[in-house]
């Protein structure tokens, strides 16, 4: 099988998109070495790093035409590929339905509160019609309550819509160390959906009763909370991906507060490095019961008080983290993926 993957994402330098592409397809390519998978783009990416061989990149738009990329440049470039099977891993496909493709549906956030995605018209626009007029052979969800939300929202055939779990990248992993500072911590991008003020104000709460800090890391969106600064929080930045097992690993806790995800890729990443992870209840099916569920200020100080004070409470909890971890990998979402490019391949014009 040939597959064209849209690799607009690796454009990213973080969060759950480039992740993704970027892990998908390296792991399609290590458990399929027979078939072939091209990263294209109209937008400058780079390619994953030590990909194998049978992950290549393809080509971009080669005309004017080419450049309205979703009607006329990714459909030709899958042409010239010879494709068997297209994937749009961001929400979209090519416009003219000539193949197989395959939509992944990260979540339902661009339709729940605008201002979670000032910048997601397009999305909003788009994909409900490629996904109204069936122009997408099949449909990708992370997690069955997104694929629920979907055949609900947009009226879709129940089997044309195949939920496959993500993983945490295999390069994570417990790492020994001994932080300064006790410390909880969140990892993603700061935007509203991440509810990012209540965990900060929670932390203050407990704060009053146990000295430790928070590490906020992950880059600010243009839209993200302004935080002032002040003892005890830290904000890093975007943090490199080498650093990222030594940060979780050293933290009293992880602290994942969302309002919506279509799945949670932090919790597991936390957790791959052995992590007590607290979540909003909305990630239970990434946490499973591996995790501390709390939603609102309240609850979520309740937790990290308990936390900061009981040591084997954590220590349990990161046990069964661990054990969580290893129900998920990068090799069985791959395995899944293709699956529904066959089932792709079979349903097209039907």
């Amino acid at each position: 099988m040939r597959v064209v993957v849209e690799a607009a994402s690796l454009n990213v330098s973080s969060g759950g998109l480039p992740r993704y592409t970027s892990e998908l397809t390296q792991a399609l390519a290590r458990c399929f070495p027979d078939d072939e998978f091209i990263l294209a783009s109209d937008q400058p990416f780079s390619m994953p790093p030590d990909c194998p061989a049978n992950l290549q990149r393809g080509g971009g738009p080669r005309s004017a035409a080419e450049r309205r990329w979703w009607l006329w440049g990714l459909g030709r470039e899958a042409g010239r590929q010879r494709a068997d099977v297209v994937h749009g891993p961001d929400f979209a496909v090519p416009y003219l339905p000539n193949r197989p493709s395959v939509l992944t549906l990260h979540d339902l956030s661009p339709w729940m509160e605008p201002h979670w995605h000032q910048q997601a018209q397009r999305v909003r626009r788009r994909t409900p019609v490629l996904l109204g007029m069936g122009i997408a052979t099949m449909v990708v969800t992370h997690s069955e309550s997104v694929r629920k939300q979907a055949l609900e929202r947009f009226r879709l055939r129940p089997e044309r819509v195949q939920a496959v779990p993500l993983a945490a990248p295999s390069w994570l992993r417990p790492v020994e160390c001994r932080p300064a500072r006790p410390y909880f911590l969140f990892v993603g991008t700061l935007e509203p959906r991440k509810n990012v003020p209540a965990l900060v104000e929670a932390w203050r709460e407990v704060r009053r009763e146990a000295d430790v800090d928070l590490v906020l890391a992950g880059r600010r969106r243009a839209d993200g909370p302004e935080l002032a600064a002040e003892a005890g929080l830290h904000l890093t930045g975007e943090v490199p991906d080498g650093q990222l097992a030594e940060l979780y690993s050293g933290a009293l806790a992880v602290v994942y507060p969302s309002f919506y995800e279509g799945f949670g890729l932090p919790v597991l990443e936390a957790m791959q490095c052995g992590a007590c992870v607290i979540a909003s209840t909305g990630l239970k099916e990434a946490g499973g019961d591996a995790a501390v569920y709390a939603d609102g200020t309240a609850a979520l100080a309740a937790a990290m008080r308990q936390a900061a004070a009981h040591p084997e409470w954590v220590a349990e909890y990161r046990e069964r983290a661990l054990a969580r971890a290893r129900e998920f990998s990068w090799e069985r979402t791959a395995r899944l993926t293709y699956q529904v490019y066959e089932e792709a391949r079979k349903r097209f014009g039907n």
